[in-house]
């Protein structure tokens, strides 16, 4: 069984323009089907069972180009999920993404992590739409 998914995306924008764009936790309800909203630290997500609430934190460098979350749920299971944008040339950039499965049991992870890379996929679409069109 497949545990990671990687995607990509080719941003024509500056690297500084979209890390500002992805970095910011409050732009998420933008451009994700998971996020209803997004509050200093925490974060209401749809999920199959139903909307809830989360702690969410952001670690993002700038420097490095990378923005990852750290998702924690009410039971204390904790998901992750790592990205990272790369310049590669004069307001072009590609930004990468690290999927990993969610935290659940075991036999509920056949297929969670497919449907996940669906919906990222349909997520940096959007993404691309947005930076390239709108922000």
């Amino acid at each position: 069984m497949k545990n990671f998914d990687v995607q990509s995306i080719d941003l024509s924008v500056p690297r500084s323009k979209a890390f500002a764009f992805i970095a910011d936790p409050a732009k998420l309800q933008a451009w994700t089907h998971a996020f209803v909203s997004v509050t200093y630290e925490r974060a209401v997500m749809r999920t199959p069972a139903g909307e809830i609430t989360i702690d969410l934190k952001v670690n993002a460098s700038a420097e490095h180009g990378t923005i990852d979350w750290c998702m924690t749920f009410r039971d204390g299971s904790v998901a992750t999920a790592f990205s990272r944008i790369v310049e590669t040339g004069r307001d072009r950039c590609v930004y990468s993404f690290i999927l990993t499965p969610p935290p659940v049991p075991l036999e509920q992870l056949e297929g969670a992590l497919d449907v996940q890379s669906r919906t990222l996929a349909q997520e940096l679409s959007k993404l691309k739409g947005i930076l390239e069109h709108h922000a």
